[in-house]
């Protein structure tokens, strides 16, 4: 138990964490098995609508809305909170909440982190993405790195939990297995320009990774990955945290450094 509130599913203290790691290091994603019980679910699940209606309210929280559209492209940016709604598309600083932090501070997620990052461990972002039932957003191809995220490194572990049932129909992750062996496609990270696309062909190697309620992926940061629509009239909430070595520095200078919250 991490909290009143939050609960592990019954087998998650059997996970074999190192094997997750190994198949993570190959193939830049693994599976780690079902971690959160029906009753942190719900428990998400709630605090998730809660927070995009409006019904809690955390200070400095970030807000993405759905593109009219489904369509990346047409996104806005900027606007932040624009009033009750289901149709956020992402959600940040998820942190702040207790719930939320809670979870992204559970044992299993410490004792992958620390094999992965070492003893000491901040969080970049704790980020709610969601696919509404009316469809949400495509996501195209990217990569979670480079010069875009104002770091003096990249992180490389993400831990994504699945609020709901992601099937491939709700816009699960799509991957190119071990694509992150060959770092990123430009220096400034984010979304894969066309040019690289169209000599890289990910679309034909293309491995989609549907998760059930509560099930855990790892992914790393350079991995090449992308999620379509949802077509199954119903929300698909996910739940992603990216840890990075509590050495790593805000490199920005636009705006003043950012500083990074100790994790365990």
């Amino acid at each position: 138990m991490t909290s009143p509130h939050l609960t592990f599913a019954s087998d998650a203290e059997a996970i074999d964490a190192s094997g997750a790691i190994s198949h993570w290091r190959e193939h830049g994603w693994a599976r780690l098995g079902a971690v959160a019980s029906n009753e942190t679910l719900a428990a998400l699940r709630a605090r998730a609508d809660d927070i995009m209606l409006g019904r809690v309210v955390h200070e400095g929280m970030f807000f993405q809305s759905d593109s009219g559209t489904g369509r990346y492209e047409d996104l806005a940016f900027g606007r932040g909170w624009e009033g009750p709604s289901l149709c956020y598309r992402k959600i940040e600083k998820l942190e702040v909440d207790p719930l939320f932090r809670a979870w992204l501070g559970n044992p299993v997620f410490e004792r992958v982190a620390r094999a992965v990052i070492g003893p000491e461990v901040t969080l970049y972002r704790a980020t709610l993405f969601t696919k509404s039932a009316e469809g949400g957003t495509d996501l195209p191809w990217h990569q979670d790195g480079g010069d875009f995220w104002g770091l003096d490194r990249d992180p490389e572990l993400q831990i994504w939990t699945a609020l709901d049932d992601v099937p491939l129909e709700s816009g699960c992750v799509e991957a190119v297995d071990g694509s992150h062996r060959a770092g990123l496609a430009t220096p400034l990270g984010g979304t894969i320009p066309l040019r690289v696309l169209l000599d890289a062909r990910p679309d034909e190697r293309s491995l989609a990774l549907p998760a059930r309620a509560g099930e855990v992926l790892l992914i790393h940061n350079h991995l090449w990955h992308r999620s379509g629509r949802n077509t199954t009239g119903r929300p698909r909430r996910a739940f992603t945290v990216a840890y990075m070595d509590a050495r790593t520095r805000c490199v920005r200078k636009k705006r003043s450094p950012r500083s990074f919250m100790r994790v365990f």
